[in-house]
């Protein structure tokens, strides 16, 4: 009897557990939570909301965005590396929270090389550094001309402590041997509303989330970090043009989870990801805000994060650049 009873529990057991198998189904069987750590209106962001929006037409998956910013995007980064390793919560991260920050940041709210699953390349965006239309300064000349004789007093908004627009300022300051004021914001949106009020004199910010202004003419473009010109600023020279050569600086995306992500579920994404980068229209919308596609498996990005980390904080080391 009491054999008989528990192969009937045991069966029942199974049937219960087959059951449920079925119900939960193939991941995903529930929205995707896509944490920005960045807030609404910043290159980070508009990157993200084109993924997710190409990503839940493509593959009928329906990602939802989270904006967690401060700290440079720790906040949001550690609300990812904190989170369920379920494939329903992945972040956006950047050379900002997973390269920058371990090397400025006295205390960091997590492990940028242990804590994730990197899943994906996404985009590479370099800095370009604007002042408002009505500015009288109409080239970097004329920048540290006044930086120089303003000798500490001339601001420049900043997305964040840590950004590579924080560190492009810096780095540009100690190359053109000049003062700034760096004006650090929770993320792009609001350092564009500061330098468009007139509260700041510039801003260096990636090239994503000051296309917008530069189209609607309120802004005008005095240069761009990268190695070349940007196809959507042709004629905007870049530092290394302007007397600064070697000069180059550029903030990067790619998708993480947190660290325990299954296998299965990171290649799902890295795939679909990779995917919605080769669509022509989804170039043709990174080109005209300024970023390049930067394509990347989950060990290629791995590999990146790594380098990049290494990188920066050998810079930030080397030049001893401090949190103010």
């Amino acid at each position: 009897m009491q054999r008989r009873h528990f192969l009937q529990a045991s069966a029942a057991m199974t049937l219960i557990a087959t059951g449920i198998a079925r119900a939960q189904g193939p991941w995903p069987q529930k929205p995707i939570r896509l944490v920005v750590p960045f807030p609404p209106g910043g290159g980070t962001d508009t990157t993200s909301r084109l993924i997710a929006e190409k990503l839940t037409l493509t593959d009928q998956w329906t990602l939802v965005i989270d904006n967690k910013p401060g700290a440079g995007g720790n906040i949001g980064l550690d609300a990812v590396a904190k989170s369920a390793p379920d494939g329903y919560t992945i972040g956006m991260g950047q050379a900002a929270n997973l390269a920058i920050n371990p090397a400025l940041y006295p205390k960091m709210p997590f492990d940028p090389l242990q804590d994730f699953t990197p899943v994906a390349g996404v985009a590479e965006q370099p800095v370009v550094l604007v002042v408002r239309q009505d500015s009288p300064l109409r080239t970097l000349a004329d920048f540290i001309k006044a930086a120089k004789a303003r000798n500490g007093d001339m601001g420049i908004a900043q997305a964040g402590n840590g950004t590579v627009g924080h560190l492009a300022g810096e780095m540009l300051a100690r190359r053109a041997r000049v003062r700034v004021l760096q004006v650090p914001y929770k993320g792009a949106g609001p350092a564009m509303t500061d330098l468009l009020g007139g509260q700041v004199d510039a801003y260096f910010g990636n090239a994503v989330s000051v296309m917008p202004q530069l189209s609607a003419g309120k802004i005008r473009a005095l240069a761009v970090t990268s190695a070349k010109r940007l196809s959507a600023l042709p004629s905007v020279p870049t530092v290394a043009e302007q007397g600064f050569a070697g000069f180059e600086a550029a903030t990067w995306l790619g998708l993480v989870g947190p660290a325990g992500l299954p296998a299965d579920i990171t290649a799902r994404l890295g795939a679909a990801t990779i995917k919605v980068l080769a669509r022509p229209d989804v170039q043709q919308k990174l080109a005209q805000e300024g970023s390049v596609p930067t394509p990347q498996t989950s060990p290629q990005f791995a590999a990146h994060i790594r380098a990049e980390h290494a990188k920066w904080g050998a810079l930030i080391r080397e030049a001893q650049i401090k949190l103010s």
